[in-house]
């Protein structure tokens, strides 16, 4: 779905907080990444991903890597609790996938998430997720969206 521009499709799930996604890949995994709409906030390229590595534990709104943009590094956060199970290594040579795929082949880090149904339930999708978007991007100063 498209909205106010920018894509959020429909088998994803969104922290707008953090401006991160993630989707279900099967077996109780979920890919994550940035959303398209905090790529375009970003200002940037990315220049560096750098994820926690596999076997780590996170929990949902927690750091689970940093990014490096042309002048700041910024941590990310995880949308879902769990652990880490794969990382997407392409990031390595190519961060800037993160960029020009942000729900294909930029997508960060798998994890295995550990209680999905509380975690869901803090995440936005569908009719709701256009709703809350739509009232972010329309009423709140940029300067709030980006957080170090």
């Amino acid at each position: 779905m498209l909205i106010l521009g920018f894509d959020y499709p429909d088998d994803c799930y969104f922290d707008l907080e953090n401006d991160m996604w993630c989707r279900a890949v099967g077996d109780g995994r979920f890919q994550v990444g940035v959303s398209a709409f905090g790529v375009k906030i970003s200002g940037n390229y990315f220049y560096m991903c750098r994820p926690k590595s596999v076997g780590t534990e996170l929990e949902q709104g927690k750091t689970m890597g940093v990014v490096e943009l042309s002048k700041t590094v910024v941590t990310i956060k995880t949308p879902v609790s769990g652990t880490v199970v794969g990382i997407n290594g392409a990031l390595e040579d190519k961060p800037e996938l993160i960029n020009q795929d942000p729900y294909g082949q930029g997508w960060i880090a798998e994890i295995r998430a550990s209680d999905w149904e509380r975690d869901r339930a803090q995440l936005a999708h569908g009719a709701a997720l256009a709703d809350l978007a739509e009232r972010r991007m329309r009423l709140e100063p940029v300067d709030d969206w980006i957080k170090p």
